[in-house]
């Protein structure tokens, strides 16, 4: 870990969102102002579209995580290798298909907001 940390929501009310690939928990004008960092290539920041396209308000329970490597609810959870931050414990919605590519090279997936041309 690099030492950075996620933004930390200004307020625990209606206008928290998650991300649907990490599920970081931050206000919405706190997306739209930095974007996700765990998600950067997701562009969220500036982009009002892409803020409500790759966050929801649907979401249950909230965990804070101070090192995600060393706490085992972390890595119960999935997001031992995230930054440390206020993350949700489950989302009901997952990222538009514009937003998915699956990665075969590496056995993970991936989020992208780009177009693929195939030759």
């Amino acid at each position: 870990m690099d030492g950075s940390v996620a933004q930390i929501p200004t307020s625990f009310g209606h206008e928290l969102r998650a991300c649907l690939r990490c599920r970081l928990v931050k206000a919405y004008y706190q997306f739209k102002e930095s974007g996700c960092e765990n998600c950067p290539f997701l562009e969220m920041a500036g982009d009002e579209e892409a803020v409500g396209s790759c966050t929801t308000a649907n979401f249950s329970g909230i965990i804070s995580i101070m090192d995600p490597g060393r706490s085992w609810a972390a890595r119960w959870l999935r997001l031992g290798k995230f930054i440390p931050g206020v993350y949700t414990l489950a989302v009901s919605e997952t990222l538009p298909d514009d937003y998915q590519v699956w990665e075969k090279k590496n056995k993970h997936f991936h989020t992208l907001n780009i177009h693929l041309i195939y030759d």
